[in-house]
C-alpha cells in the first residue's frame, strides 16, 4: 500500500506541474489573435537573389546578387549595402516586404523590366539558457513557436518552473522579457508565443520552498488516501472475521 501511495504521489506531482495545455480537451479550438512574420533586425544575415525571366536581362540581373553567398549583413543602423542600389534601410521590414521594395526599385530605376527577387534569412537562431546549460536552435523555415522550440530542445526537466519560462527579445533598442506558461492554452495568444530570430528562452529551476510546498500538498492527499485505504481494509477484515464466526 505504501508503495502504491508513493507512486501515486510522484505521478500527481509530475502531472499537475509539467503537463502542457491542461485546460484543453478533445475538440478544443483556440483562435490565434497574433499572426506572425519575422521582421528584419540589425545583425541579421540575408540571402538576396535577383533573377529575371527576360533572357536579354540575365547579365544585367547578375550584379545585384553579388555577395549573396556570404549573405548581406544588416548593420547596427538596420541598413544593408546592395550592389548598384547602394545603402538601403531594411530593419523592420518582413522579407516579403523587402522583396516587393527591391522589385519596385529595380523597375523604377530602369535596371530591370521583369525582376524576380528572393529574400531569405541566412540565419534564424533561438538561444536557450537553463538547467545549467546553453543551446542554440537553428530554425530552418523562418518560423518557430514557443512550443516548437521547447520540442526542439527535447523538453525541459521536471524541476523547471513551467509557469515561469521567459522569452527575452530586443524591442526598439531595449531587452524585453515576458513569462509564458505552456500549461495553459492562454500561451497561444501571448505576443511572444511566435518567436523571432535571436530570441532567448530562459528557464528557472524550482527553489526548495516551492518543492516543499508541492511535497506538503501531495503528502496530505496521499496521507488521506492511505487512511481511507486502511479503513477499507479494516472493514473488509472485520467482515471476513465475522463471516468465519457465523
Amino acid at each position: 500500500m505504501v508503495i502504491v501511495a508513493t507512486l501515486l504521489l510522484s505521478s500527481c506531482v509530475t502531472s499537475r506541474r509539467v503537463d502542457y495545455l491542461q485546460d484543453m480537451t478533445h475538440g478544443s479550438q483556440i483562435e490565434i489573435e497574433n499572426r506572425f512574420e519575422a521582421t528584419i533586425s540589425p545583425y541579421d544575415e540575408l540571402t538576396i537573389v535577383v533573377t529575371t525571366s527576360n533572357a536579354t536581362e540575365l547579365d544585367l540581373a547578375a550584379p545585384f546578387s553579388l555577395g549573396s553567398e556570404e549573405g548581406f549583413l544588416v548593420d547596427v543602423d538596420g541598413d544593408i549595402d546592395m550592389p548598384t542600389l547602394g545603402k538601403l534601410h531594411v530593419a523592420g521590414l518582413t522579407r516579403l516586404r523587402l522583396q516587393d521594395t527591391l522589385t519596385y526599385l529595380l523597375q523604377q530605376g530602369g535596371y530591370l523590366k521583369d525582376p524576380f527577387v528572393n529574400v531569405r534569412f541566412k540565419s534564424f537562431k533561438i538561444f536557450f539558457l537553463g538547467g545549467g546549460k546553453g543551446q542554440v536552435l537553428n530554425i530552418p523555415n523562418e518560423r518557430c513557436t514557443f512550443l516548437e522550440a521547447l520540442a526542439m530542445l527535447g523538453d525541459v526537466d521536471i524541476y523547471t518552473r513551467r509557469d515561469h519560462i521567459a522569452v527575452m527579445r530586443e524591442v526598439n533598442g531595449r531587452m524585453v522579457m515576458r513569462y509564458l506558461d505552456p500549461r495553459s492554452s492562454d500561451v497561444f495568444n501571448d505576443p511572444f508565443f511566435m518567436l523571432q530570430q535571436n530570441d532567448f528562452i530562459i528557464t528557472q529551476t524550482m527553489n526548495s520552498g516551492q518543492m516543499r510546498g508541492e511535497i506538503t500538498y501531495w503528502t496530505g492527499i496521499a496521507s488521506t488516501l492511505l487512511s481511507l485505504a486502511s479503513l477499507v481494509t479494516s472493514i473488509a477484515l472485520y467482515q471476513a472475521m465475522t463471516k468465519n464466526y457465523q
